[in-house]
């Protein structure tokens, strides 16, 4: 092992320390909660790192990086059953790249969005490059600032019934980033309350993926089941993409 491996095993034996702890006090079994690996702006050996670790979910919020790391990872260790997940704000003209290595989007906030990647999706699997439907969250803005991206919560309805119409897209579930100046518990509450909403109609959206290295704990407390961690298990990014 590495210094590097050896760096990150320990990162990631306090990381799930961590979700163990807060699933402890939550009452909540730790089996329940996904670990999600953001390695955006590290290495293609890092990711390689985390999944020898058994950590299998991973995730990048950038295309322009994401496709060239995937398909270096396949490249180095294509024994890796890795599954790849789309984290950032995705533009539509991207929607034909992503899905080249996401198995999942978690970023869908727009019924534009959500056309765009069914249409790549139906085109893909026509063609012989998919062989199965692209899974989706809907990012909510839990503030409805549109600077960052995300459905305002009043507009989750209208997205679920845009992806639900799809045969190639699956809904399932919610994402979302508790906003700056809002107290993480307080946001996660909101978020829960939507997503208990979205799954009085779509039963299959059980996935409510919230909670990063700084609020992972709060997350869980109202009833994350997919935390996405990279600083805690990675260390602090550069200002750059290597």
């Amino acid at each position: 092992m590495t210094a590097r491996s050896a760096e990150i095993a320990a990162n990631l034996a306090e990381v799930r320390a961590r979700v163990e702890a807060a699933c402890a006090r939550a009452g909540r079994d730790p089996a329940g909660v996904r670990l999600l690996g953001v390695s955006k702006t590290f290495p293609a050996e890092d990711a390689i790192a985390l999944a020898e670790l058994g950590v299998l979910d991973l995730a990048e919020n950038r295309e322009q990086e994401a496709g060239p790391k995937a398909g270096r990872v396949a490249e180095l260790r294509p024994d890796l059953p890795i599954r790849w997940r789309m984290v950032g704000q995705l533009q539509r003209n991207k929607a034909r790249a992503v899905i080249r290595w996401a198995a999942e989007v978690q970023s869908v906030d727009s019924t534009r969005l959500a056309a765009a990647l069914a249409k790549a999706v139906g085109n893909a699997v026509a063609a012989g490059e998919r062989g199965e439907p692209l899974d989706v969250l809907l990012q909510a803005s839990i503030d409805g600032d549109p600077a960052r991206g995300g459905c305002p919560l009043a507009d989750l309805p209208a997205l679920a019934e845009e992806v639900s119409r799809s045969s190639d897209l699956r809904l399932r579930g919610i994402m979302a980033v508790a906003p700056q100046g809002v107290e993480p518990a307080a946001a996660f509450d909101r978020l829960a309350a939507a997503a208990a909403r979205l799954r009085v109609s779509y039963p299959t959206a059980t996935e409510l993926s919230c909670g990063m290295s700084n609020d992972l704990e709060d997350a869980i407390d109202y009833g994350s089941t997919c935390v996405r961690v990279g600083t805690a298990l990675l260390g602090r990014r550069g200002l750059a993409s290597p």
